[in-house]
């Protein structure tokens, strides 16, 4: 896979921190997938890797716990202070994190290790930061998502549109070291036209794709072109995501 560009990720993240929570959708029904799959438990302190503006740092926060937030956008994390999501924020990549070890109850990250350079990576440095009898749940997109997205734009151009996510089968292999539960699951958004399920993409920031591509007006024409090609659910343009959600229980 290629290099991951951090700054290039972090930047359209920015760009969408002001207006997330309007197309968070996506976000909410993974969150409430992994959820489920938690310990039913109070968590004392609590790391929310990857927070955004702060949804989940929140969450936990009203929970009772004593919730870190971090993130690598600054502009999110400023999102996140803005509505006083957690006690403390860091500005941080998963991947190299300037924490301590084992001091959080639980680390939760949702929708952001997909991001990552490596998932191995990512799992160690998250897990390295659990204290023992804690856990570190999170989910990541599966190869496959977003297939309308490329379908539609191949009337037009034969570049990726998407990015590749990791499979089940490679997921499942970076996680042999642990000692983890995980559910595979579907979930379908659907939008009145082609225009509002890209905007869906801008709003949360995932638009960055690591293999690049070239720089392209998005004319009427080609608005017109997707519409017509794109895959639809009654009428209706889908965006279909396939999500990994894990939970890994530290001894």
């Amino acid at each position: 896979m290629p290099t991951v560009n951090k700054t290039a990720v972090a930047a359209a993240f920015g760009r969408a921190a002001g207006h997330y929570q309007q197309h968070d959708a996506l976000q909410r029904q993974s969150a409430a997938a992994l959820l489920a799959q938690l310990p039913r438990t109070a968590y004392t302190t609590v790391l929310d890797a990857g927070c955004g503006p702060g949804s989940y740092s929140r969450f936990w926060r009203d929970a009772g716990s004593d919730v870190t937030a971090l993130d690598l956008s600054a502009q999110m994390l400023l999102e996140a202070e803005r509505q006083q999501s957690a006690q403390r924020y860091v500005q941080a990549d998963i991947e190299a994190m300037p924490l301590s070890d084992a001091q959080f109850d639980l680390v939760w990250s949702n929708l952001a290790v997909q991001w990552c350079e490596s998932l191995r990576t990512a799992l160690q440095e998250l897990y390295r930061v659990v204290r023992p009898g804690g856990s570190l749940a999170f989910s990541t997109l599966l190869a496959a998502s977003l297939p309308e997205l490329n379908q539609a734009w191949q009337a037009i151009d034969c570049q990726p549109h998407a990015n590749r996510f990791l499979s089940q089968t490679e997921i499942r292999s970076a996680l042999e070291p642990y000692r983890c539960s995980g559910q595979t699951h579907t979930f379908s958004l659907t939008f009145d036209d082609a225009l509002s399920a890209m905007r869906s993409l801008k709003g949360i920031g995932a638009t960055h794709l690591h293999e690049g591509r070239a720089a392209q007006t998005l004319t009427r024409s080609h608005l017109h072109k997707l519409q017509l090609a794109w895959p639809k659910q009654q009428g209706r343009c889908a965006l279909t995501y396939h999500i990994f959600t894990g939970v890994i229980h530290r001894d």
